[in-house]
């Protein structure tokens, strides 16, 4: 059974919870240390939507093991409850190692990983999304259409992020069969240009041509769809079948370098943000790239998440004791000026 009232943004990203390790160039411990912080792409997806949507409106399983800190428990509901399908497991939280070896960053599992298909969706107030955000293999990512299309009258908006470390030349084929239904394809740069064995590093011109490329080789073509490629102080270039592209500035760039304290999870909150961007601009998607840049901005601004704190009257929210919405205007008076 379909829920007609359905969540706006649903993320099947995993819920993790980050450990962290920090050695010099020579391997040797430098003395920093950082407490076990909430992690996982789209964890910071939701909370990008979150900047702009109340927590009723958006989506995500948190598998809770039996060793599920109370403090990042408390972290998660002062976003809101309402966006947290916690399910209990028998098993440990899923947990991830983050070694720094100088500015070299290495991620892996501790863990077993609990994937999320379309399917835990079902029976659960998270069916029947208006948009499902999903981070995966392009492999994987033909199995979640796959379900998608099993649900009678379900077509949300699917935003694909493909997962790093699959981001390689022999993915491309399996890229290649889920393409035409996918929405909107966005990838970083790095990762646009590795898909397709274009030259590192990314410039604009050779970003433009890694997404006309994809869109070639067929995104969208079972009803449109858009190539946002994410490209850090660059901004975000986006395109679309039989349209012109456009360069979005990033809201902070290289000179704002102390603004920039931690790029983690910007990407992911980015993507939560345009689906909130898409909702309020009823599906424009270059208007809705500048909410997208605006979640990245208060993302990457402390390690860990954005702080939300509201108004006594509870009439406005504050995130890192800023206001979207100021934000937002800030960036769209910069593109009038251009």
């Amino acid at each position: 059974m379909v829920n007609e009232n359905g969540p706006t943004f649903v993320t099947l990203g995993m819920f993790i919870i980050d450990e962290f390790i920090f050695l010099n160039d020579q391997g040797q411990p430098t003395g920093r240390t950082l407490a076990p912080q909430i992690g996982g792409g789209g964890t910071y997806a939701a909370i990008g939507a979150r900047i702009w949507l109340p927590a009723r409106q958006i989506g995500m399983i948190v598998d809770k093991g039996h060793d599920f800190p109370v403090l990042i428990h408390r972290e998660l509901l002062r976003y809101g409850p309402d966006m947290w399908n916690f399910r209990e497991q028998e098993t440990g939280t899923t947990r991830a190692l983050n070694s720094y070896r100088g500015d070299h960053r290495n991620f892996e599992y501790l863990t077993p990983r609990i994937r999320i298909t379309p399917r835990d969706l079902s029976n659960s107030k998270l069916e029947n999304c208006a948009m499902l955000h999903f981070i995966c293999s392009p492999t994987r990512a033909n199995a979640i259409m796959s379900e998608i299309h099993e649900v009678n009258g379900w077509a949300p908006t699917t935003i694909y992020e493909p997962i790093p470390d699959r981001c390689v030349p022999e993915e491309l084929p399996s890229l290649t069969k889920v393409l035409p239904f996918i929405s909107i394809l966005s990838p970083n740069a790095e990762e646009a240009l590795a898909l397709l064995s274009l030259p590192l590093p990314p410039t604009r011109s050779s970003i433009e041509r890694a997404a006309g490329m994809f869109l070639d080789i067929g995104v969208g073509t079972e009803g449109g769809g858009w190539v946002i490629i994410r490209s850090g102080g660059m901004g975000a270039y986006l395109k679309a079948r039989n349209t012109e592209g456009l360069w979005v500035n990033a809201f902070w760039t290289n000179k704002d370098a102390g603004k920039i304290v931690d790029v983690t999870g910007a990407g992911n909150s980015f993507l939560g943000g345009l689906a909130a961007g898409l909702f309020f601009t009823s599906g424009n998607v270059e208007e809705a790239t500048l909410y997208a840049t605006v979640s990245a901005s208060f993302t990457i601004e402390q390690e860990g998440l954005p702080t939300v704190i509201q108004s006594p009257d509870l009439s406005q929210e504050k995130w890192n004791d800023d206001s979207p919405q100021r934000r937002l205007e800030l960036l769209k008076m910069r593109h009038r000026k251009q």
